[in-house]
């Protein structure tokens, strides 16, 4: 089996030595992702929607560039430094997957990279 690495412009450079996303085996696993903006490499700042929706996308261009999109999701690992934002993210989530309805967990850490409030790692299927 081959493994393939991921790499788009359109999502955020890895913030240690890692990948983006690897492929293998007709499955594609997207490392963490935090709410970075892809062209400055910089936190997003603002409210928690805003930095929800800035992973969610950077999730979608990784899933782009390796063959897959949203509704090809089996699993997502959700992590919250608050869980208070619990419901929020839901909704927020929501929007994005519709249906779809992957397999999730949804933990409280203590603390994520760059001080995130989010990080959000995947499994899909791919081409």
């Amino acid at each position: 089996m081959d493994k393939n690495i991921i790499d788009t412009d359109k999502a955020p450079r890895p913030v240690g030595p890692y990948s983006q996303a690897v492929k293998a085996g007709g499955w594609l696993y997207i490392s963490g992702q935090i709410p970075i903006t892809p062209k400055t490499g910089e936190p997003v700042q603002g409210p928690f929607e805003l930095q929800a929706r800035a992973v969610l996308n950077n999730l979608k261009e990784i899933l782009e560039a390796g063959g897959s999109d949203l509704h090809r999701v089996i699993k997502v690992m959700i992590f919250l430094t608050d869980m208070n934002c619990f419901k929020q993210f839901n909704n927020i989530y929501e929007e994005y997957f519709g249906v779809s309805r992957p397999a999730r967990s949804c933990v409280e850490v203590a603390r994520l990279p760059k001080d995130s409030p989010i990080e959000i790692e995947a499994v899909a299927i791919c081409d």
